[in-house]
C-alpha cells in the first residue's frame, strides 16, 4: 500500500476533532482501541491495485473527496417517510441510524423476549460493558485491513444485539441505516462531503435464534462515504440469518466488513444484496472455530450505467466436520464492473470438510465487465471442496422462443434476467424483505430496459 500523505492527514486531523469534540464517552479501553485503530491506519495507508486484495477496484475516488464525520441530522425525517424502506406492518424490532447514530425517535423495539438487548451500540459501552468488551474489535482485525482501521479508529454508534443462551427471537430486528447530508445535500457546514462509519456487534448465545436484517439506504441521490463494520459471534447450536441490503445513492460510495465467528454446531447464512452505490466493496468473511457448524453465503449485485461492486468472500474452516455453501450471482449492465474473489481456506486439522463456491455473472452489456476469482486453499486431506465460475450473456435461443410466442425483446430480456436473479432473492425467508426485493427487481429490470 502506498501512502497518500495528504488524504491521510485529513483523516488524522479529523480523528484529532473528533478525539475533542466529538464522543467522549465509554470506558478507557475503547479510547485505547480507537487511539491504536488510527495508528494502524496511519501505517497502512489507503490500499492501491498493486496490493492483491484490490487489484481491480481503485479507491482513488474516495481517497480524493475530503470527508468528513458528523453528528446526525434528522432533516424532518419521520417514520411514516422511511415506510417505504422499512419491513412495514411486521411486528418486529427496528432499530434506524441516522449517519451512522441511532435514533430513538426513529426507531421501534417490540417482540423482543425478555433479556434480549437491540439498541445503540454507544449506550451499550457503558451499559454493558462486561458483554461488548470480550468481542468489540476482537474479530474485525484492523491490523491488514485499512478501511477496517479507519472504521474502528472512529467507533461511536451503531447496532449492539444480545440474544441470551437459549432465546429464540421469532420476528426480524431490522437495523436500518440512513444516510441524509444536513440540509438535503451531500455537505455540512462546512461545504464538506459526510462519510460516517456504523460499527455494529451482533451477539447470539449458545442454542440462541434470531434474524437479523441490515439494511443502507440513502434518500437522495448525493455524495457521501458509508464505512461499516459488523461483527458476529453465533455460540454452539446457534442459528443466526443475516441479511444485509444495500441500496445506497448511485453517487455514494460503500465500504462494508462483515465478520462472522462461529462456534460448535452453529448454523450462519449470510444473504447479501448490492443494488446501490458508485463504488462498493463488501467483505464477508466466516471462521468456522468449531466440529459440526454449517455455513452458506449467498450473495447477489445488480448493477449498471458506470457502477462498480466489489465482493471479496473468504471461509475458514478451522476444526473437522464442518460444510459451508457459497453462491454468489451478478447481473452487469451498461459499462458496470464487477469483482468477485472468494476464498475457501481449509486448515490442516480441518478434516472431513465439505465445501462448494459458486460464481454465476450474467452481462447484459458489451461493456459490462467482470474479473471472478474462485479460490480453494486446502491443507487437509480427508475434504471434498469444489469451486466455480460462469460468465454469460443472455441465451438467444431463449429470446428467440420468447418472442415467437409474442413477447418483445426488451420484455424477454427482463424476463430472462428476472428468472437468473431471482433464484437468490427466492433464498430470502423474510417474506417482507423478499416481497421488497422482488420489487425493487422488476423496477430496475424496467429502468435498464
Amino acid at each position: 500500500m502506498i501512502q497518500h500523505s495528504k488524504e491521510l492527514d485529513r483523516y488524522l486531523a479529523d480523528f484529532e476533532r473528533f478525539e475533542k469534540n466529538g464522543w467522549t464517552g465509554g470506558p478507557s479501553w475503547v479510547h485505547q482501541i480507537r487511539k491504536a485503530a488510527i495508528s494502524r491506519f496511519a501505517e497502512l495507508g489507503f490500499p492501491t491495485t498493486q496490493h492483491e486484495e484490490w487489484k481491480y477496484t481503485s479507491v482513488a475516488p474516495i481517497v480524493k473527496v475530503p470527508f468528513m464525520t458528523v453528528d446526525d441530522d434528522l432533516d424532518g425525517l419521520t417514520k411514516e417517510s422511511l415506510s417505504l424502506h422499512t419491513l412495514g406492518q411486521a411486528a418486529c424490532a427496528q432499530l434506524v441510524f441516522v449517519n451512522g447514530r441511532y435514533s430513538p425517535a426513529l426507531s421501534s423495539l417490540r417482540s423482543l423476549p425478555d433479556g434480549v438487548k437491540a439498541g445503540s451500540l454507544a449506550t451499550a459501552l457503558n451499559s454493558d460493558s462486561a458483554l461488548v468488551e470480550p468481542h468489540l474489535a476482537r474479530h474485525a482485525s484492523y491490523q491488514d485491513h485499512p478501511f477496517v482501521a479507519l472504521n474502528t479508529a472512529f467507533i461511536q454508534d451503531g447496532a449492539f444485539v444480545s440474544i441470551p443462551k437459549g432465546k429464540a427471537v421469532e420476528t426480524p430486528i431490522h437495523l436500518l441505516f440512513v444516510s441524509t447530508p444536513p440540509f438535503s445535500s451531500a455537505h455540512d457546514k462546512r461545504g464538506k462531503p459526510t462519510v460516517s462509519h456504523p460499527r455494529n456487534l451482533i451477539l447470539a448465545g449458545d442454542d440462541s435464534q434470531a434474524m437479523i436484517i441490515e439494511s443502507y439506504i440513502g434518500l437522495n441521490n448525493a455524495l457521501y462515504f458509508t464505512n461499516a463494520v459488523t461483527e458476529i459471534v453465533a455460540g454452539e447450536n446457534a442459528v443466526v440469518a443475516h441479511y444485509r441490503l444495500q441500496r445506497e445513492s448511485e453517487e455514494a460510495f460503500h465500504i462494508s466488513t462483515v465478520q462472522a465467528s462461529l462456534n460448535h454446531s452453529s448454523n450462519f447464512s449470510s444473504h447479501s444484496i448490492d443494488l446501490g452505490g458508485a463504488l462498493v466493496r463488501n467483505d464477508v468473511n466466516a471462521v468456522l472455530d468449531g466440529k459440526g457448524i454449517e455455513c452458506t453465503l449467498d450473495g447477489l449485485y445488480m448493477v449498471a450505467g458506470r457502477q462498480h461492486v466489489d465482493n471479496h468472500t473468504r471461509i475458514d474452516h478451522v476444526k473437522p466436520h464442518c460444510s459451508s455453501r457459497e453462491l454468489y450471482k451478478g447481473v452487469l449492465g451498461g459499462r458496470s464492473k464487477g469483482v468477485f474473489n472468494g476464498k475457501i481456506y481449509v486448515h490442516k486439522d480441518a478434516q472431513k470438510t465439505d465445501a462448494k463456491q459458486t460464481n454465476k455473472n450474467l452481462l447484459l452489456s458489451e461493456d459490462a465487465v467482470i474479473n471472478t476469482k474462485p479460490q480453494l486453499e486446502i491443507y487437509a486431506d480427508d475434504v471434498k471442496c469444489t469451486h466455480g465460475t460462469t460468465i454469460g450473456q443472455l441465451d438467444q435461443e431463449a429470446i428467440f422462443y420468447l418472442r415467437s410466442r409474442g413477447i418483445d425483446l426488451e420484455a424477454a430480456r427482463g424476463l430472462l434476467t428476472y428468472a437468473f436473479a431471482s433464484e437468490m432473492i427466492g433464498r430470502i425467508k423474510v417474506e417482507p424483505v423478499r416481497a421488497q426485493l422482488e420489487h425493487l427487481l422488476l423496477a430496475r429490470l424496467q429502468k435498464d430496459s
